[in-house]
Parts: structure tokens; sequence; C-alpha cells
């Protein structure tokens, strides 16, 4: 390890690079291979951290690190949930926070070409100050990174009317694992040239390789917005109203979904003060689009709702109302954190299933939180079958981390059983190995273990995430 580190400090100062890019700090370890956000933090640290400038400096790192061996762990935002970036086999975390630059804007092609440690809010920001009418529509938690939500496959509240983040990027410039440099595809929109290799990376976590560059597809700044939110008697009214809209194929830019407790919490924290919430389950929704078609889609979800023994809508009447109402959702998690004491931590985990089957689930998953006497709640992106459980559990205290786990394990089972996924868009990470296998068979997962052998032999990408290291 030594000796690869002061190769990499050696090189690099060849290549004009004044400052020392390698961190041992104490500190900048344990951040770098522990998360308060993670479900699952298993132990062990990163020996070192390097803070790359550019795609030619990850290569020197990739190169050097493949000579000798050493794991290579990349490192963005730090918001995943699921151990994603800790370091179990030691190694080197490659922090991308010096490459968070906007490298390229094709306004009239509407992309765009950035780094990976640029926060998907400061990409629209820039893009607002420019004037241009076009944004980045992926919206994940609000400190996520481009890198990250790469490498997660990663959605948000937007995803029912714009998808996941697959859908929005054209091309990725990636370091593989013995420091090769390759570019997935150019810029057209479409191509069909040989493999998907965008498909491939994309969700992959780091295993296949680092990426440093991404051009992304940009949206057009709708006409018209309106956010409301509307209440229900129960958490299967809420769903089942959400499952009606989707069958009835209004285009709603949001819908989403927060029960009594995560209302409470909201409250509690004051995240939204001094606005108070009704505590019952809530869906949150967000139209856009033109004018009329905004207030057609209203119409159309007012009567869905309704039958579904829904409140009349709450709407927001200015453009600061509609970031005040919206925030109560996305401000959920740190509502949920900013209760805890002590040795109190959250588990936040997620689910997805077909429509059909969403109200089945979140009652009787509510119902099991309920009977436990945990301090629960659920949320999430009702419309395109996600949602989560947060769950607030003390650690130091076996037996409520065993039911908190047994609680999780038997929501996730449950999905699978609904022909669902264990993950609708955290992705895998260390928390959910066992969950994957079952859910796509061992052939499946040994056809990826096939793909992550071809591209990374020596297994040093990120190694243990998404499935084990063979022995």
């Amino acid at each position: 390890m030594e000796t690869a580190l002061d190769e990499i400090r050696s090189e690099l100062k060849a290549l004009g690079e004044d400052d020392d890019i390698v961190s041992i700090d104490t500190e900048d370890l344990h951040a770098h291979g522990y998360s308060e956000w993670s479900t699952v933090n298993p132990d062990g640290l990163p020996v070192a951290v390097v803070y790359p400038r550019s795609t030619e400096q990850v290569s020197v790192i990739a190169r050097i690190c493949h000579k000798y061996r050493i794991p290579l762990i990349g490192y963005s935002g730090g918001s995943s949930l699921e151990g994603h970036f800790s370091a179990p086999y030691g190694g080197i975390s490659v922090d991308f926070a010096y490459m968070g630059k906007i490298l390229q804007f094709n306004k009239e092609d509407m992309d765009i070409v950035v780094q990976p440690s640029i926060g998907w809010q400061d990409l629209n920001e820039q893009l607002k100050q420019w004037n241009s009418g076009l944004f980045f529509p992926v919206d994940p938690g609000p400190s996520a990174k481009i890198g990250g939500m790469i490498g997660t496959n990663c959605s948000g509240t937007n995803a029912v009317k714009y998808g996941t983040m697959k859908d929005w990027v054209i091309n990725l410039t990636v370091v593989l694992a013995d420091g090769t440099i390759i570019k997935t595809r150019r810029r057209p929109r479409k191509s069909s040239a040989g493999y998907n290799l965008n498909g491939m990376f994309v969700g992959s976590e780091g295993t296949l390789g680092l990426v440093t560059e991404a051009t992304l597809k940009l949206a057009i700044v709708p006409e018209e917005t309106s956010v409301a939110v509307v209440s229900f008697p129960t958490i299967r009214d809420a769903a089942s109203a959400a499952a009606g809209v989707m069958q009835a194929g209004i285009p709603v830019a949001c819908m989403e979904v927060m029960d009594d407790v995560q209302m409470k919490v909201v409250n509690l924290g004051g995240a939204t003060a001094p606005k108070v919430w009704k505590e019952a389950p809530t869906l949150f929704f967000k139209f856009a689009g033109t004018k009329a078609s905004v207030q057609d889609n209203i119409n159309r979800v007012a009567a869905i709702t309704k039958a579904n023994l829904g409140s009349n809508f709450e709407f927001a009447r200015s453009e600061s109302e509609q970031k005040l109402l919206w925030s109560a959702r996305k401000e959920s998690l740190w509502s949920m954190l900013a209760l805890r004491k002590g040795s109190e931590q959250v588990w936040s985990t997620d689910v997805a299933v077909p429509f059909s089957r969403l109200a089945d689930l979140i009652e009787i998953s509510k119902k099991e939180m309920d009977e436990m006497g945990l301090f629960a709640s659920i949320l999430g992106h009702i419309g395109d079958g996600n949602f989560h459980e947060s769950i607030m559990y003390d650690r130091t205290n076996p037996a409520e981390v065993e039911k908190v786990e047994m609680c999780v394990k038997n929501m996730v089972n449950r999905a699978l059983d609904m022909e669902g996924t264990c993950t609708g868009e955290h992705s895998i990470g260390w928390g959910k190995k066992a969950s994957l296998l079952r859910e796509v068979g061992p052939d499946t997962v040994g056809v990826m273990m096939q793909i992550k052998k071809a591209l990374d032999p020596l297994w040093i990408l990120n190694p243990g995430k998404i499935f084990d290291v063979p022995s």
C-alpha cells in the first residue's frame, strides 16, 4: 500500500500536479468508510483517500492499484443507503470532490457534459442562472451527486413522468480497473452501435468502472406547474387512489405518499415550519405542462381521489408555497433523522411492486410495523410502485435491532412474492445481496459475476458490493 501511494504521488507530480492528493487522516478515513445514512456498515475502513482532479489522474490511480491488487471504492455525495462506499477489504477511496465541473453545455442539443461530483441541484441552479429554459429532471435526495446517481440508477419524485437515471444518460467516460479509459457512446440521443454499455455501467455501483464524465439529456422547463396535497382516512385509501391515477393514464409530474406517522414526523421536525400538517396518510401531487393540460389533469385526479375518500385538494398559491408544500416530502428523511436521541438510528429501505399489489403491500407492511411497536413510517414514489420504510430504532438494543431487521426482511420478501423487486432505487450495495439472489436467481447473478470478472478480473473495484467476492 505504501509503495502504491508513493507511486501515485510520484506519477502525478511528474504530470504536473503540485498538490498531494492523498489523505491518510483518521477522520477522513472514517468519513469514507462509515455512513450514518446506511442501513449496514461492514467492518473496515479505507487505508487512504485520494482526491483526483481529472480523468487522467483517475487512470493513473487505477493502473497503480491494479498493479498492486489494491481495492478501489468510488465516492461522491456519500448519501447512499446500503453501504455502497464502505471498505470491508480496505483499499483506497477515490473521492471526486474536485471533479464537480460542468465541462460543456449544448443548449441547442439539450444536453450537458459534467463531472461526477456535481450535485443535481447545483446543476439545475446553474441552468436556471443561464436562463436556459432547461433542467435535469432526476431528483433523489438533495445531497446526491451525479456520479452516485449513475452508480445506483437512482430516481426520485419525478420518476413517474421522467423515468430514472438510465433514461437521461447519453454517454459516459469510464476508467476501468486497469486504468484503461473508455467512452461508451458518442453524443446523439439514439444509437444502435454495438452493446449498450450505458445500460451496463448505470446501476453497477462502481463495481465495473469509475465514471469520470457524463453527457446527460436535459428537459424543457414546463410552462405551468401546480402542487397540491390531499389526505385520506387510511394508507390503503391513498394507495388505491394512486393506483387509480396511474391506471387512468393521467400524466402527473410527481405523485408521492407519506403516512400519518411521517406527517407527524415532519411537524415535529419543523422542516416546513410554520406550516402544520394534518397527521393523516397524504398524497403529494405535482402537475406540469401547459395551463390547459394542468387544469385538466387536476380535475381528473380530483375525481379519483374523491372516489377513494380523499379530502379536498390543498393547492400552493405561489412559487414559495409550492416549495414549502413539496419540501415536506423532500425533507422527510431529514425530519426523521432530526428526531434521533442518543444511540438511535434510522433504517431506511425501499421496494417496488406492480401497481395492482401496491395497496396490499403497503397496508400489510404498515400493520406489521405498528404491531411490533416500532416508530416507523411509510413514504415513497407511489406513482411507480416504489415505497420506503423509515424505522427509528436503538442500535445498542439487540432485541430492537432484531425486530427492525425482521420487519425489513418481511417487507422485502413480501414484495418479491408479489413479483416485485427488493429495491426500486437504492440499489443493492452491501445490504441486499441475499435479496438480489432470491429475486433473480443464481444463474442471473452468475451472469453478472461473469461480466464483473471480464472487466475486473482481480476484483478490486468496490469489492463485496452487489454480490460476494468469490473465495
